[in-house]
């Protein structure tokens, strides 16, 4: 398992990091504040980061913001407070993997994680960006496998030029459960959603995590595209 370094201003939190992190394998790296964690990411060089966003001194985000400045690579996961999805949204702009709310509960947990160890598998895998089409009850399936960045761009404009070519009037976007978006993601998927519903193009999502769920919610784009549980959900939903 890889090293990770968890920065948090409280003891307890550190504490129930490393009881966690150790039980999954990990080894464990702890710092109180972000200048310690800085610090420490330096000398380790851990590919995982688990960080507060809010703390004295240096906060999560320019935590964030400088860790990504010495390696971009490295998968950074912020720990969030109830009505903090503003800040959230600020670090997904920075390239954060994902964020989990304080108390912290196992699940989320788990599902930042595995979000994270996907990210670090797809590394360097240009083909996993690439998006595969197919049908399904005469719906037309985007499967989207890697991580919507920037990167991303090409791939999914050729996708839905395609789809429309192919005469295609219904699209469910199917996102890998462990796919991660960034700002810049969530804004190439604004504009695609709103000129596909300006082409009079119908368009369902699954696959999101509970909270990319919130952020599609947050940034409007459930104005322009349903959120469903399952693929099954979304393609009953244009009968």
């Amino acid at each position: 398992m890889h090293k990770i370094l968890v920065v948090d201003d409280e003891k307890s939190t550190l504490s129930m990091f490393r009881l966690f992190l150790s039980a999954y394998g990990y080894t464990v790296l702890t710092a109180e504040n972000g200048t310690e964690g800085l610090q420490l990411f330096e000398k380790e060089k851990p590919p995982i980061v688990i960080t507060d966003i809010k703390m004295p001194g240096v906060d999560g985000i320019e935590l964030l913001r400088r860790i990504k400045e010495m390696d971009e690579m490295t998968e950074v996961i912020m720990i969030t407070g109830h009505g903090d999805m503003e800040l959230a949204l600020k670090a997904l702009d920075l390239n954060a993997t994902d964020f989990i709310n304080k108390p912290i509960q196992k699940p989320a947990l788990d599902s930042a994680l595995k979000r994270a160890e996907y990210r670090l598998e797809l590394a360097g895998e240009k083909e996993k960006n690439e998006i595969q089409l197919r049908t399904e009850k005469d719906v037309t399936v985007m499967d989207i496998q890697g991580n919507v960045t920037s990167r991303s761009e090409s791939f999914l404009s050729e996708a839905f030029k395609k789809a429309s070519a192919e005469g295609a009037t219904q699209i469910v976007m199917r996102f890998n459960e462990n796919c991660s978006i960034n700002g810049t993601g969530i804004a190439i998927l604004i504009q695609l959603l709103s000129n596909s519903q300006r082409n009079n193009l119908e368009v369902a999502i699954t696959g999101l995590s509970d909270n990319f769920k919130k952020v599609f919610d947050m940034v409007g784009i459930t104005k322009v595209a349903r959120i469903f549980d399952n693929q099954e959900d979304a393609i009953k939903s244009f009968s």
